[in-house]
């Protein structure tokens, strides 16, 4: 049964649309959202079915095409973003690379921000020039630079804000419009700001792009993707590569994720409360060379930050006298912290992204990107700032031995 009391979410605050938007109960009323654990489905009978293939029931039939639970998810997010549609994808990689891939054939041209995570850069150096698509890389913060890749008719653009892992804040507005005049569909990775912070749909984008797996499960347990836009794109273009591919999210991982964003809100609020601790921290310790924090005054973007944001976020990017040896002296020391690639997590995670997220594509680039041996990501999560700093401290002595 439908809860009529759920229906409309148009005036709650996200806080509450977290926890209620879409939701639909079953004839027996339960509280949580159901787990339809099921690969497939039933008919009455052989016409239902055969109307089901041609579209003239409305009725699910397969996991891979649809699930309760997972269109539950769908409905959530997308009413979070203040999007017409969403399609959940098994990963976050699996909800860039169908948009991508769903959208361009042979011939077409796609331009990219430089600064993308390692695998989204692998996409667009390596795998959709196989297929016969032009690929150009751009300084995301240099509007001139864009302005001289969309001499040319584009197909799509892909870029991030801020940027992993060096948190580069780029102008969605200002480079939507110069890319819809090109004639390109502009998808925009949003993890790092998280639906809660950061909303591209309206600042000029088409397509949102999440890797659910942070902050909305923000827990470290499922994988998952969500892909947000328009919903004639969604229906006539993503959809059925997604369908046919068989790129689908489980239920299971889906339910979780719906438990995930009934604590987003609040979960990410006391990260991005941590975060800016930290920042202030480190950027007057000793043997730090730089601290970038999108909420930070000395932040190279910190106005346009402070137009399209409402939030620093739970990233922190900061490098560490002494290159590659001095990062690791200070991960090493780290123990609390634990060492790890995943972010948007509730512990609170470092990384070195010249050896691990970013280390396949290659130095020259990452020198483009700012990217130094000394580099270290920090994903910050739910623990108390106090005890954050005194761990941090640990990595601070240990750059003085080095």
């Amino acid at each position: 049964m439908s809860d009529s009391k759920t229906s409309s979410s148009k005036a709650w605050r996200p806080a509450t649309r977290l926890l209620h938007a879409g939701l639909e109960r079953t004839e027996y009323g339960e509280t949580s959202e159901a787990l339809f654990l099921t690969s497939g489905f039933v008919y009455e009978n052989a016409e239902q079915a055969a109307k089901t293939f041609t579209g003239e029931v409305s009725h699910y039939q397969y996991s891979r095409f649809a699930n309760p639970t997972v269109v539950a998810l769908e409905k959530r997010l997308a009413d979070l973003e203040g999007a017409e549609a969403c399609v959940a994808t098994s990963t976050g990689m699996g909800a860039v690379s169908s948009a991508l891939l769903s959208h361009v054939k042979a011939g077409d041209r796609v331009v990219a921000s430089r600064a993308l995570f390692g695998s989204c850069h692998w996409i667009v150096a390596n795998l959709l020039p196989q297929y016969g698509v032009e690929t150009v890389f751009v300084d995301g913060g240099d509007l001139a630079a864009w302005d001289d890749a969309f001499n040319k008719p584009t197909a799509a653009v892909l870029l991030e804000s801020p940027s992993n892992p060096m948190l580069d804040v780029l102008d969605l507005a200002a480079i939507s419009e110069r890319a819809h005049k090109a004639g390109a569909l502009v998808i925009v990775d949003n993890v790092f700001a998280s639906p809660l912070y950061q909303k591209p749909l309206e600042l000029g984008a088409d397509v949102v792009v999440y890797s659910c797996t942070k902050h909305i499960d923000g827990q470290g347990r499922v994988l998952g993707g969500a892909v947000l836009g328009r919903e004639d794109w969604i229906k006539e273009t993503l959809q059925p590569f997604v369908r046919n591919t068989g790129n689908a999210l489980s239920p299971f991982n889906a339910w979780v994720m719906l438990k995930g964003l009934e604590t987003l809100a609040l979960r990410v609020e006391a990260m991005t409360r941590n975060a800016a601790a930290v920042a202030d921290y480190l950027a007057s310790a000793p043997g730090i060379v730089s601290v970038r924090y999108p909420g930070r005054k000395d932040h190279p973007q910190y106005a346009l930050a402070q137009r399209q944001m409402t939030g620093g976020g739970t990233m922190v990017a900061f490098e560490v006298a002494g290159g590659q040896e001095g990062a690791f002296a200070f991960m090493n020391a780290l123990n609390l912290i634990a060492i790890s690639n995943n972010l948007g997590d509730a512990r609170s995670l470092v990384t070195h992204p010249a050896t691990t997220t970013h280390m396949k594509i290659g130095e020259e680039e990452r020198a483009k990107l700012g990217i130094s041996e000394g580099a270290i990501r920090f994903s910050v999560g739910l623990e108390d700032s106090a005890d954050l700093i005194d761990d941090l401290a640990r990595g601070v002595a240990a750059l003085a031995k080095a």
